[in-house]
């Protein structure tokens, strides 16, 4: 008999001694299928609130900069600790073989993905013209033309024809972009115009607001900008889904998902409302709110239905979620840095030129953003 017990008390412990066995528990499964809905309903909060308010009165602007910045924060944060990380340990899994455990695949693939995707987003700067012109957004996209957001002040450049359906005391327009002038201006009043200008360009308070006018160029590069962050959002929300259906911490990773997809909807949600775009083509930011809002509930609900036959502890399933997660933080990792950090704010005149007061408020909601999302790793 205690040879039986014996071997009876074995049999759990090879169980959990095999890192690579499946051990998907039947535990949860009610609050499992509730969390599709939770989680749905927290992403559209968080993604669509953004963009209801984007021509309220109510909302000042730095209410909406905390949600763009705090969000780019979020960003950065999830690339490095939320996606990064883990592909590290699923490409180092003691379950992989072959050619898997003789190099460090999971910064190689972000490193791919990052050259990838600048190879793509110079592909749409490029080929993206003459389509985008169709829809009345006329720009250029070379280096030294006078509508370049990086080689020139943004008060210089044309303003798009754009949906600023906006309130009026919202919808400020900067002074400088009118190029004609009444016939009957002084020489006083002409420079008094321009030392405004002058003004206006080192404060940003023409500027701080949701609908302001792009310049050509600054429109081509948010809708590429917002392609690229979407895309790499979206394939990021299905994985943790696909996650959150299967795996046996249910409790813990649940709670730390209802804020990570929140906050990372925030961040799209407010790149989507301050996104200028003409207005027969406004459904495009409900759609891409939404569609962000339903991936990771769909992969939810694909763990669930899968649960009985997906070994997420397999060599399979470590090799594609490493992948995807090496992809997928390789494309955060290129717009947090490159179009959320370089392009909206060290390349960016007019936001060099703004007050120290709003540039250490910015730097701070960003900190904030990565500062909470690497402490729900912590738990995730």
């Amino acid at each position: 008999m205690a040879d039986i017990d014996n071997g009876g008390d074995n049999m759990p412990d090879m169980t959990e001694d095999d890192p690579c066995a499946m051990s998907n528990s039947d535990e949860h499964r009610g609050l499992r299928i509730g969390a599709i809905f939770i989680i749905l309903v927290t992403s559209l909060a968080g993604t669509l609130t953004p963009i209801l308010f984007r021509h309220s009165s109510l909302v000042p602007t730095p209410v909406f900069d905390f949600a763009k910045y705090f969000g780019s924060g979020v960003i950065i944060a999830t690339a490095f600790i939320h996606l990064l990380a883990p592909a590290w340990d699923e490409l180092t899994s003691e379950c992989l073989t072959g050619a898997w455990t003789e190099y460090d695949w999971a910064p190689a693939i972000a490193m791919a993905a990052v050259y990838g995707i600048f190879f793509a987003e110079v592909a749409a700067y490029r080929i993206g013209t003459k389509r985008l012109e169709k829809l009345g957004m006329n720009y250029s996209a070379h280096a030294h033309d006078e509508t370049d957001a990086h080689a020139h002040d943004h008060a210089q450049d044309p303003p798009l024809s754009v949906d600023t359906s906006a309130p009026a005391d919202r919808h400020h327009i900067h002074p400088s972009i009118s190029h004609s002038h009444p016939h009957g201006e002084t020489d006083a009043q002409l420079q008094a115009m321009s030392e405004k200008r002058k003004l206006d360009a080192e404060s940003g308070s023409d500027i701080d607001t949701v609908n302001q006018l792009p310049s050509r160029a600054e429109a081509q590069a948010q809708l590429v900008a917002v392609g690229v962050l979407e895309f790499g959002v979206v394939l990021h929300s299905v994985i943790i889904g696909l996650t959150l259906g299967t795996t046996d911490e249910f409790i813990t990773l649940f709670i730390v998902i209802i804020f990570h997809q929140m906050f990372e909807g925030l961040g799209l949600g407010s790149r989507l409302a301050s996104l200028n775009i003409p207005k027969s083509l406004n459904y495009a930011r409900w759609g891409a709110a939404l569609f962000y809002s339903i991936c990771t509930p769909v992969g939810v609900a694909i763990g669930i239905g899968a649960r009985n036959s997906y070994n997420g502890n397999g060599a399979t399933a470590n090799i594609v979620s490493g992948i995807l997660d090496a992809t997928s933080a390789g494309i955060l990792l290129y717009t947090g840095l490159v179009e959320l950090m370089a392009h909206e704010i060290l390349l960016n005149p007019r936001m060099m030129k703004s007050k120290n007061s709003r540039m250490a408020y910015i730097f701070i909601c960003m900190l904030l953003g990565s500062g909470l999302m690497a402490l729900l790793g912590r738990w995730a």
